[in-house]
């Protein structure tokens, strides 16, 4: 019998080769989306400084990510793995 945890981690790294290969470019919500899972998934809670409040692009992505605060990082890769598939069907 598989360990599920081995078995979402494979599903993960496929949907992290599968995410470069989209039908469609995601949009910037879903983009962020995706950053803030995958970073949760693979580090877990965000503890890097914030960045220059007028680095835009930075500071989403930052926000993204500490909004999942808390999430465990097999949660995070079992969401980034459904937004990988949920894109793939657009």
């Amino acid at each position: 019998m598989s360990d599920p945890a081995s078995t979402n981690n494979a599903e993960f790294i496929k949907a992290a080769e599968d995410v470069k290969n989209l039908p469609n470019k995601p949009s910037n919500v879903e983009l962020l989306a995706l950053y803030a899972h995958f970073k949760q998934g693979i580090n877990g809670d965000n503890t890097t400084a914030q960045p220059h409040m007028f680095d835009l692009q930075a500071k989403a992505k930052w926000t993204a990510w500490t909004n999942l605060k808390g999430t465990t990082k097999e949660a995070a890769q079992a969401k980034y793995i459904e937004l990988v598939k949920e894109l793939q069907q657009k």
